[in-house]
Parts: C-alpha cells; sequence; structure tokens
C-alpha cells in the first residue's frame, strides 16, 4: 500500500522522530500512525473517541492520549498531523458546536506547542472550504463559496478558521505550517456501524445487505472520490517536502463521478441486487466536486487507484468484517 518512496520520506537520517497525531483513531489518521509506526517513528495518538475506533491502533505501538485535543497534554513533536474533527455531514449538522472545537481551540493548542518546540504541522484540511464552488476543477487559489450560516458551516467554517489560524502562526511566529485540503475519500477503517457512515462506505453496506441504496436528492450531484493510500501518501509527500513551508494542497483524486454513477458501480462491483431510492436532497450539498491536482503532482505524487478498484478493495475489507 505504501509506495517506497513514500516510505523513504519517512523514514530519517539519524533516527526516527516523534510525530503528533490528532484524530489517530479515525480513518485517515489511523493510516497515518501506521506508515510512522512501521517506519520507526515515536507516534503519539490524540483522540475522544467520538469517531474513532480502538480496533483502528490496537495493533500499532503508539502511545494513546484519551481525551480531547484542546484538553490532553500535548508533547513536543518534530511533526504533527492536526486531524481530529466530526467530518460527516450528518455528524456535524447535528452537533454543531462540538463539530467546531477540535479546528479552532484543538488547532490552537497544536500550533502552540509547534511555536515552542520547532516543529512541523500539517493541518488537514477539506475540500469543503470551497463550499459550492464556481471554479471546476478547483485550484487552491479558489477562494470559496460557502454560506457561512448554513446547516453545513460549523464544518466548513472551522476548517476556512483552522487555515487561517496555521497562516497566522507562520506569519507572527514562522511556525513551519502546510495546509492539506482533503476530497472524498475512502477505503478500509472507514466505520461501517456508524450512523453517520459516509457515501461509499454507506453505499457498499446498503449493497451488501441487499438494502435500497439511498441517494440524496437527483443524484447528479458530483464528487471525486480517493482512496486512503493515495491520500495518505499525498499527505506524507507534503509532510516531508523541504519548500513545502506555508502552502496549500489539495488531496484526493480528479476522476469525478455523480452519486448516481457511484450507486450504480457500488450494485456493480458487489453484485447487487438492492434498488437506488432517492430521498429529500441535503441543505447547502455542493453539485460539483473535483480538485485541480497540479500542485501536489509538481511534488512527483499521484493518484494510482481507479476507482472500481478501490471499490473493490473496500469490499473485501467490508466482507470480513460481515
Amino acid at each position: 500500500m505504501w509506495r517506497e518512496k513514500t516510505l523513504e520520506l519517512i523514514k530519517r537520517p539519524g533516527g526516527s522522530g516523534r510525530v503528533l497525531i490528532t484524530g489517530c483513531a479515525g480513518f485517515i489518521g489511523s493510516w497515518l500512525a501506521e506508515a510512522y509506526s512501521g517506519a520507526g517513528w515515536e507516534v503519539y495518538c490524540v483522540d475522544n473517541f467520538s469517531t474513532g475506533r480502538m480496533e483502528n491502533i490496537s495493533h500499532l505501538p503508539v502511545r494513546l492520549l484519551r481525551g480531547n485535543v484542546e484538553e490532553v497534554e500535548l508533547p513536543r513533536f518534530d511533526l504533527a498531523f492536526h486531524g481530529a474533527a466530526l467530518p460527516a455531514p450528518d455528524f456535524y449538522v447535528k452537533r454543531p458546536v462540538e463539530a467546531m472545537l477540535p479546528d479552532s481551540l484543538g488547532l490552537l493548542r497544536v500550533l502552540r506547542r509547534a511555536a515552542e518546540s520547532g516543529g512541523r504541522v500539517v493541518f488537514l484540511s477539506s475540500s469543503e472550504v470551497y463550499g459550492d464552488p464556481e471554479v471546476v476543477p478547483t485550484p487552491e487559489s479558489y477562494w470559496g463559496r460557502v454560506n457561512p450560516v448554513g446547516v453545513r458551516s460549523p464544518y466548513d467554517e472551522s476548517k476556512r478558521f483552522g487555515e487561517a489560524l496555521c497562516m497566522a502562526f507562520r506569519r507572527e511566529y514562522g511556525v513551519d505550517v502546510r495546509v492539506a485540503r482533503i476530497f472524498n475519500t475512502y477505503g478500509p477503517r472507514l466505520d461501517p456501524d456508524s450512523s453517520y457512515a459516509r457515501v461509499v462506505t454507506k453505499f457498499l453496506v446498503q449493497a451488501l445487505r441487499g438494502e435500497p441504496i439511498t441517494v440524496h436528492g437527483d443524484g447528479l450531484q458530483t464528487r471525486s472520490f480517493a482512496y486512503v493510500s493515495d491520500v495518505v501518501n499525498g499527505l506524507i509527500t507534503i509532510a516531508h517536502c523541504e519548500r513545502c513551508a506555508g502552502e496549500v494542497y489539495n488531496v484526493g483524486s480528479d476522476e469525478e463521478v455523480t452519486i448516481l454513477e457511484l450507486a450504480k458501480l457500488v450494485k456493480e462491483v458487489a453484485g447487487s441486487a438492492s434498488p437506488i431510492v432517492h430521498t429529500p436532497p441535503r441543505p447547502d450539498d455542493p453539485r460539483r466536486r473535483r480538485p485541480d491536482l497540479s500542485k501536489l503532482r509538481a511534488l512527483g505524487w499521484e493518484p494510482v487507484v481507479k476507482l472500481k478498484e478501490g471499490l473493490s478493495l473496500t469490499l473485501l475489507w467490508l466482507r470480513s468484517l460481515f
């Protein structure tokens, strides 16, 4: 799963370093923890398990700091990935106040620790900062079109605030920060049992169980789905680039599909007879999502897992659970 080039980036001349990963027991965080612990780094994991799962990290030699990133005592670090968040739309619509804390108060504490210790910080931001974009494919230079008081705003605006806070710490204190705007990501460890499971996992589980596949609205809204190994390789590339301080990068796939096409592909991959059922549209749901990846590609990174292959790999993992 980890490319040879990526593993070489993690290996440090003269020994391992210390990495702090907030949201470490979650989806992307646990894959980062696996990569760094496998390369001999000392991994500190912060998670309150609001969405994370112990089984995602129980096989890893990590030092667990259980609690909210806004409250736990943070260690000094060489590198930090700040990924603690409530990323599923249903989750941050129903728990909006809680959704805003990790990327405001929590990130503030990570950045203050970085300023004290000289550590580098990679902020795991989101394509949600673009809102419902007028420019597609969307480059990092696009400022976004976000409803600041809408039902999605707790997540969207906390990510936008987090980016601004990162750049403020860079300008005022010289902290080495990098921002990764992550687009829709899927794969093993994306919790299938949660009522807040995101669309790829939700569709695959519905198909496996023979349940109706529920598509919000007309299904013509588009997304670009990236397999988790491609995203993690992109994050590691950004983290270890020596000329990337203060830069912002889109991370994901530029293979754009409609949600209706995704539902049909899931049925095909799963060999399912599940009907596709349309439900009311979500408020403020963006119509298109497709990143411009040219900036990250310039660092030598490239997504390699096509959607059909990634769905098949995720399906194998899900079948092992059921």
